[in-house]
């Protein structure tokens, strides 16, 4: 089973590891597209206003252009390390045992605008790039991505896909056959909408289900199964659909 999830605004800083280095990441078939976009992104860099409109970013967010400048040089740490919010926290990955971390090494992957998807254990750097951001002289992110991430992580994938990833993310490189899930409130009189704090977090207790159990789903009826043993309130919506309900 492969759980792919969401990317975060949000990233720690710092690391131990060295710089980064792309031929050490997940799916190496990518590394063309990956290059073209780091250079892209530095050069990018150098100039601050052009930075901030394409990257939507306020003057007091410059620190996120600097971290892009650095971004071939500074130290790197795991992805689920680099990663963080309200999906991440739910997640708890420092909470896990040793056989916990292996099965999240096994079985977690992230999605990135940057590097399209990275394993929990790939070590890379802090930088700032949205799944909906526009590079100057570069194609859209959908399009340099969609003709070969779907390929890449179907083929890398070993059994089940459940893919967690938000919607701009998810079309970056939608995996045919993944099982998604969707997170609804459920209001007093019954009716459910979408909130999207709950939403994060949610994901992030589903992911943690599915990486700490030891069974191996293979549908969507199982992966339900698996949340609501950890205490999540799931139903099978389709073959391809789980419906995790909250309050």
């Amino acid at each position: 089973m492969l759980v792919l999830l969401p990317p975060s605004e949000t990233k720690s800083t710092g690391g131990r590891g060295g710089p980064l280095d792309l031929d050490q990441l997940w799916l190496p078939e990518l590394t063309a597209t990956r290059s073209a976009l780091i250079d892209a992104l530095v050069s990018l860099a150098d100039d601050v206003d052009a930075s901030r409109s394409a990257l939507g970013l306020s003057p007091k967010q410059d620190d996120e252009i600097e971290r892009n400048a650095a971004l071939t040089v500074s130290p790197t740490r795991p992805a689920l390390e680099r990663y963080t919010g309200v999906l991440y926290d739910a997640l708890d990955a420092a909470s896990f045992t040793r056989a916990q971390r292996a099965r999240a090494q096994a079985r977690l992957a992230i999605g990135s605008a940057l590097f399209g998807a990275v394993r929990a254990h790939d070590h890379v750097p802090a930088y700032r790039l949205s799944g909906g951001s526009a590079l100057p002289d570069l194609p859209t992110l959908r399009a340099l991505w969609k003709p070969q991430l779907p390929a890449a992580i179907s083929a890398a994938a070993d059994g089940l896909v459940v893919d967690l990833r938000s919607g701009v993310y998810r079309d970056l490189g939608p995996v045919p056959g993944a099982i998604t899930a969707t997170v609804l409130t459920e209001q007093p009189d019954g009716s459910r909408t979408v909130v999207s704090h709950f939403i994060k977090h949610h994901k992030g207790l589903l992911a943690r289900a599915l990486t700490v159990t030891r069974a191996e789903p293979t549908t969507a009826r199982a992966v339900a199964q698996v949340a609501s043993k950890a205490g999540l309130r799931a139903e099978v919506a389709s073959p391809t659909e789980v419906v995790v309900v909250t309050r």
